[in-house]
């Protein structure tokens, strides 16, 4: 199966060049200062000599993160990542979409929840829309993300939200134009990324405190790329339009056929938890779940 994923993954990659899916990725000459803000504790930031790799940087004290300068709504959005290695039990490194800081905003989440060392990550996503959440789905990778350099990518548009992890897709979240629609659509987000401790729940329920004798935890960035509609108030040109972007052709709006196939092997594979068949913790199944067949 890993052959047949790889001939996937390797079709998709031609089919977005053709679209200009993947165009533009690793900008050469790309500045953090005229892309991104610091958060909070400028002094848990670094960057390589040549601009070109972010570090954020995780202690007892604090920990770190920064945000875009610029709002979209709707498009396709990436970044390569490399996570904290060793034993990083209790640290959570984010990378999502957000409206605000408010209680009722909209969110589209990766979370890579940290480990004991040997132990695989997993990588949670979640949605949130006006402040309701509870949408998580919990993946293991198959790769170690702290070696090297990997591609965390959402395409967002009218239609679907999906979240990819090296241009494979690995989840899936649809419109269903329905009423009271769980589907985060009308608030244009920034993304942001950050660096965090959260020993109370992340690795094994809280079970795995932080070692802090292993700080500083040191979580890597290069390559931003956002293809999206810029919000300008009060309201963009371009919102009105995004059928003239790839991001929201029609191909854009369901999965091709290789991509199915990683979908599905990724789904028989590496999913760990799927709030869709929790029936514990929702009696009564959100409503997109029967999009998946639950």
């Amino acid at each position: 199966m890993e052959m047949k994923m790889l001939f996937g993954v390797a079709v998709v990659v031609a089919m977005a060049a053709l679209m200009g899916v993947f165009a533009g990725e690793g900008e050469k000459g790309f500045s953090f200062k005229d892309n991104f803000d610091i958060m909070w504790a400028e002094d848990h930031f670094k960057t390589s000599p040549d601009g070109q790799v972010w570090y954020l940087y995780l202690d007892k004290q604090t920990g770190c993160g920064f945000q875009t300068l610029q709002r979209y709504r709707f498009g396709w959005f990436s970044m390569k990542l490399k996570l904290v290695g060793g034993d990083s039990a209790g640290v959570v490194t984010a990378y999502y979409m957000c409206s605000d800081t408010g209680p009722e905003r909209d969110e589209l989440d990766f979370e890579f929840l940290g480990n004991r060392t040997g132990q695989p990550y997993t990588i949670q996503t979640n949605l949130y829309k006006s402040g309701v959440g509870g949408r998580e789905m919990r993946h293991v990778l198959w790769f170690d993300p702290t070696k090297d350099f990997h591609i965390y990518s959402i395409l967002w548009n009218n239609h679907q939200i999906i979240f990819f992890v090296d241009k494979v897709p690995i989840r899936v979240y649809k419109n269903t134009d329905k009423p009271n629609n769980f589907f985060p659509n009308e608030k244009p987000m920034y993304m942001y990324s950050s660096i965090w401790n959260a020993d109370d729940w992340a690795t094994r329920g809280g079970l795995e405190k932080t070692d802090w004798r292993n700080a500083p935890f040191v979580s890597s960035y290069r390559d931003f790329h956002a293809d999206g509609c810029q919000w300008e108030d009060p309201y963009p040109p371009c919102v009105s339009t995004t059928t003239e972007n790839w991001w929201d052709q029609y191909a854009a709006w369901g999965l091709s056929d290789p991509q199915e196939e990683d979908s599905d092997w990724v789904g028989r594979n590496l999913v760990i938890y799927d709030y869709c068949t929790d029936t514990e913790r929702y009696p009564e199944l959100p409503e997109e779940c029967s999009l998946r067949g639950f």
